[in-house]
């Protein structure tokens, strides 16, 4: 009988030889960042209730952290600090011996190959949990702010880090951090640059993790609409042309349409950060057993991907890692 002449798609499905022989998307361990939290005066490792299989580590404990990485292949980690203090300026943000930066040296002395990227806001380290010095109102003053997260980023490259990721939203930052930079004669770090990052629900988990919920009102009036697209694309072509060598989408899942828009906006390598509350979702249904875990883990990051991401920031690197060897 002859059959009527049509288009057989599960002919390049039959195997997974074929099945990766033609896969458009390629997921590898060298696209994904690993965010850390460090803790001042914490003695090894303290689990994280909202973040399953997270830790806040003490500086004691980051050799052995790099050492584990190394081993897993996965090039970065974005450090964020919970410091011992904090106060309205967030001074410890800019610290020469702040959490951070020593965790910085740690980390460069077990492994110098290690990408550390320095994550540049005031959030954990003020005392009112905003990203930026308020002004007599008790809104964000953005341009005050600036001087501050400059010396911050000045501190971190001083203390080794590679890469300075600003994430606090004010305008006109990574210009301020772009010119700070080049003037101590930093004219080589590069700036990724939290550009399109959403006054997001999926952020609850991180503020327990890092102690840096807002102790009054919200971020709403300096972190994107959620609604907001195009506004998306325009705040990372301001980023790129204040100086930005690499941007982000933030959150991924929820915003893969905005990723996809960025990606297609500019040329430079794009970030997208699997935050917090998209890692607890998935972990809880997992532990619950009503998803496939690794399967749904390299399902979504695979997506992230697929959307445009060159790098995905994720808490889920080292599970993703472990569970493909």
């Amino acid at each position: 009988m002859e059959l009527p002449s049509f288009r057989r798609h599960r002919r390049l499905r039959a195997n997974a030889g074929i099945r990766g022989l033609i896969r458009e998307t390629e997921l590898q361990p060298s696209h994904l960042i690993y965010p850390l939290f460090i803790e001042a005066g914490l003695a090894g490792r303290k689990p994280i209730p909202a973040m399953p299989g997270q830790d806040r580590l003490g500086l004691d404990a980051l050799a052995e952290e790099a050492r584990v990485l190394k081993g897993l292949e996965i090039p970065a980690v974005l450090l964020f600090g919970l410091p011992e203090s904090k106060d309205e300026r967030g001074s410890q943000a800019w610290a020469r011996d702040g959490v951070v930066q020593e965790a910085t040296r740690r980390l460069k002395d077990a492994d110098p190959e290690l990408i550390v990227i320095g994550d540049v806001c005031l959030c954990e380290y003020t005392s009112h949990g905003h990203c930026g010095l308020l002004g007599p109102d008790g809104s964000v003053d953005n341009d005050a702010s600036l001087p501050l997260l400059a010396e911050t980023a000045i501190s971190l490259a001083e203390a080794g880090c590679d890469i300075i990721a600003p994430s606090d939203m004010m305008d006109g930052r990574v210009a301020a951090i772009r010119i700070a930079l080049d003037s101590i004669g930093r004219t080589e770090t590069p700036i990724l640059s939290y550009a399109a990052k959403f006054a997001s629900a999926f952020y609850g988990p991180f503020r327990e993790a890092a102690d840096s919920a807002p102790a009054f009102g919200d971020r709403r009036g300096y972190q994107m609409d959620p609604a907001n697209a195009r506004m998306a694309v325009d705040e990372a072509l301001t980023d790129i042309g204040e100086g930005a060598d690499m941007v982000m989408v933030k959150p991924a899942l929820p915003y893969l349409d905005v990723l996809r828009q960025v990606r297609d906006a500019v040329d430079v390598p794009l970030a997208a950060y699997n935050v917090s509350g998209e890692y607890s979702m998935l972990m809880a249904a997992a532990e619950r057993g009503w998803i496939d875990g690794p399967r749904a883990i390299d399902e979504a990051l695979t997506g992230i991907r697929r959307a445009g991401a060159d790098m995905i920031i994720t808490y889920h690197a080292k599970q993703w890692v472990e569970a493909r060897r």
